[in-house]
């Protein structure tokens, strides 16, 4: 199954069990999925539904931050639920050891000896990691292995 084919059919279950707010998060994810199948006229691939998720992901986490320094603790907590649902259909997110290890590998392959040969081994190392850290993560880790 696939994970646009997990993401209806948790939605068709939200609805049955009556759990609005994660119907909602699904309907939203699922909206966005489908926005770009349209725009684009072709299917999405898992690796395509793990982009949108991280930026959804990426969207509460930044929103969260915001309801807090508002001090807006009911937001707050509804952000930290659509972010606890959204990160449960990403794979499990690689340490910082772990991730230190890809992007050393990658620097070795890139042949990258300084910060002007950033670009490179940032594209690489996100075709490496894939969903399992974020671009900010991988660039400070980057930037430290380069420098």
């Amino acid at each position: 199954m696939t994970l646009k084919e997990r993401i209806k059919n948790d939605i068709k279950e939200a609805m049955r069990a009556k759990e609005t707010a994660k119907r909602d998060t699904l309907r939203n994810i699922h909206a966005a999925i489908k926005q770009i199948e349209v725009d684009e006229r072709r299917d999405l691939s898992d690796t395509d539904v793990e982009k949108i998720l991280m930026k959804y992901a990426k969207q509460r986490e930044d929103a969260i931050v915001q309801f807090r320094d508002a001090g807006r603790d009911d937001l707050v907590a509804k952000d930290e639920a659509e972010l606890a649902l959204v990160m449960s259909y990403l794979p499990e997110p690689m340490s910082d050891e772990e991730l230190e290890g890809v992007l050393k590998k990658v620097i070795e392959e890139t042949g990258a000896s300084s910060m002007k040969d950033m670009g490179k081994v940032m594209g690489a190392a996100k075709s490496a990691v894939g969903s399992r850290a974020d671009g900010g993560r991988i660039n400070q880790i980057v930037k430290k292995l380069l420098s």
